[in-house]
């Protein structure tokens, strides 16, 4: 598989991430969604983090298939988080384990430190080996993990969290 090629997401992706999403949601543990996101919904994400300046990448192949997306939110709604983000990352099952994650991560490492956020923190659902290795390649530390905090296809699950400091992190204040 060629180099994915990583851009900025538009309202009009909104079908196809919420596809890849539901995926998710239905057969796997990295989101304690239950129900998948609509496509309406979806679209309001995309316009919502668009209207903040934050980022919403998606990956496509040569043919302009959607591969995969990520985007950075605001750790917390609270006035002091506004330097703190939280990544999600989300792959097309036909596109894991063929470096689209990672390509989406370093993007979007680079385009959240654009967008003045000083630090990303991931919120691993499930405790997602194949997240945990990603996060970890991307210099990502382990900073947490919260036993049982979600039941999902009939079991509990852990929380693993990570955390990689943006530009100069916590080293000065910021502008």
């Amino acid at each position: 598989m060629a180099e994915p090629t990583i851009r900025p997401a538009a309202v009009t992706d909104a079908e196809g991430v919420a596809a890849i999403y539901a995926h998710h949601v239905l057969h796997g543990t990295a989101s304690y969604d239950i129900e998948p996101r609509s496509v309406t919904a979806t679209e309001r994400l995309i316009a919502d983090h668009l209207a903040k300046g934050w980022p919403f990448l998606t990956a496509r192949d040569a043919d302009d298939g959607l591969l995969g997306y990520a985007y950075a939110s605001q750790y917390r709604p609270r006035a002091a988080y506004a330097w703190a983000c939280e990544d999600s990352i989300y792959v097309a099952p036909q596109a894991q384990r063929r470096g689209v994650g990672r390509a989406l991560l370093g993007a979007l490492l680079i385009a959240a430190e654009a967008s003045g956020f000083r630090t990303m923190v991931a919120v691993i659902g499930g405790g997602e080996p194949a997240s945990v290795a990603l996060h970890a390649a991307c210099g990502f530390a382990h900073a947490g993990r919260l036993a049982g905090m979600g039941w999902k296809h009939g079991r509990w699950l852990d929380t693993v969290y990570m955390q990689r400091a943006l530009g100069p992190g916590t080293a000065a204040p910021p502008a």
